[in-house]
């Protein structure tokens, strides 16, 4: 994610739950992955997609799984030279994983039969289906899958950057791979005063993940008898501050969070909205930026602003918010029917997270296959998305709902609550979402709530 056209664009997201019905089909035998194609100028593609994160990649090998395509048909185009499992820098943050072992090198995971354009895009011309390179080779293609993600705008909060580059300050988050190992080695110098955890408005990948740090950062001081939630007996404070008014955009879950938020005494700062770092100084804004309230924190957790690349928000194939346009159900962009779209790229309005890709990705596939057969669209997407909250060490609530905040949760049929928070749903984020991912999803053959697919 060196380049800062694509730099932190990979979904994820998230954190995601892959709702895990198994072996409805024989696990495939692995592919076997080589070097980077050399870019050519001028080439032709059947299809194109934009993006080598999670949806770029299960997109690009489900589609080459079909049989339809002979090799290079199918070309990725992305300048990243790592692919990242984002939802892992939770457990970054928690000091339960590192974040070298969440990541690998990119040509190591597109198939030869891929051609891969390790290089940015500078702009789109839909209406002759061609596409610039940042290097100025130009690519045409009969069908385009654009699925790049969204970027991290860290330069949005004044004085962010300068406060989670500088070492010796409290500052971090868990929404960078160069700052996700700080937030750990943070939690363990805090001793005593205020900790200060913000979730912004506007678009988040996951919106859950922003309070999962600061859960398992106050586990990790009640155990080490930093915390306590009589405030007279802590050392450490907590406050959550959120642009939001509630804790989750989902009534079921919200309702349970709350309820954990105000068990364990963490105050809430509601429709807080950080604007800029001074210092140990938090600056928020209330009422749209009318009023500016400031906090004092000692250690401070940041989720960044969000937002679309330039390069999609400035083309003919954003809405006004900078998403690429497309249909809810089918993912067909609503003026170009050769454009496709997924994740948090798309206008899909669901949570951007890994889970809602995994489910995205074998509708669009298919709907894809059929365009080119002269068809309409007939697969649809219900809004699937999932977000695994870790609410301590050892516990996670496992958050699963479609369009319009209504649960769609796997376990539900055995009569699980899964607002409730449990130690299996702990272990299936911890090591199987993150054994799944690369073993399966990226090689085009995971679809999450279907799972195994052939």
């Amino acid at each position: 994610m060196s380049s800062p056209m694509f730099r932190n664009s990979f979904k994820t997201a998230s954190s995601a739950a892959l709702r895990p019905r198994l072996c409805l089909h024989a696990v495939p035998k692995p592919q076997t992955f080589a070097t980077v194609a050399p870019v050519g100028s001028g080439r032709n593609h059947k299809v194109v997609v934009i993006g080598g994160g999670s949806a770029g990649l299960a997109i690009s090998h489900q589609l080459l799984r079909s049989g339809r395509f002979t090799p290079h048909d199918i070309a990725i185009v992305d300048p990243a030279a790592w692919h990242h499992y984002q939802p892992g820098w939770t457990l970054v943050g928690g000091g339960l994983k590192s974040k070298q072992e969440l990541r690998r090198p990119m040509h190591d995971l597109i198939s030869p039969n891929l051609k891969f354009y390790n290089n940015g895009v500078r702009t789109f011309s839909p209406d002759n289906n061609t596409l610039t390179l940042s290097n100025g080779d130009r690519v045409t293609y009969e069908q385009l899958v654009v699925v790049p993600g969204i970027q991290i705008q860290y330069d949005k909060i004044k004085g962010l950057p300068e406060a989670l580059a500088a070492p010796d300050s409290l500052v971090s988050s868990i929404y960078g791979y160069d700052t996700c190992d700080k937030v750990f080695r943070t939690i363990q110098q805090l001793r005593e005063g205020v900790a200060l955890f913000t979730q912004p408005t506007g678009v988040v990948k996951c919106a859950g993940a922003p309070q999962k740090a600061m859960w398992l950062a106050l586990d990790y001081w009640k155990r080490k008898g930093l915390y306590n939630v009589d405030r007279s007996q802590s050392k450490i404070q907590i406050k959550f501050a959120s642009g939001l008014p509630g804790m989750f955009g989902v009534p079921k879950y919200s309702v349970k969070l709350e309820e954990l938020r105000q068990e364990r005494n963490v105050e809430g700062l509601f429709q807080h909205d950080l604007v800029e770092v001074d210092g140990n100084t938090a600056v928020f804004a209330q009422q749209g930026g009318k009023d500016l309230v400031r906090k004092h924190f000692d250690l401070l957790h940041v989720v960044p602003k969000m937002g679309p690349h330039s390069f999609v928000k400035d083309s003919g194939l954003a809405n006004e918010a900078g998403f690429v346009d497309v249909d809810e159900t089918t993912m067909r962009h609503t003026r170009y029917s050769n454009v496709w779209s997924a994740g948090d790229a798309s206008s899909l309005p669901t949570s951007k997270t890994m889970a809602a890709v995994a489910a995205q990705a074998p509708v669009l596939v298919e709907n894809l296959l059929r365009a080119m057969d002269g068809h309409e669209p007939s697969a649809k997407y219900d809004g699937y998305t999932s977000c695994p909250l870790v609410t301590q060490y050892g516990k996670v609530l496992l958050a699963e709902f479609k369009y319009g905040g209504v649960p769609k949760e796997t376990f539900g049929v055995l009569g699980i609550d899964q607002a409730i928070p449990r130690r299996a749903f702990y272990y299936m984020k911890k090591h199987f979402f993150p054994w799944v991912y690369y073993n399966s999803m990226v090689k085009g053959t995971w679809g999450g709530s279907k799972g195994w697919i052939r």
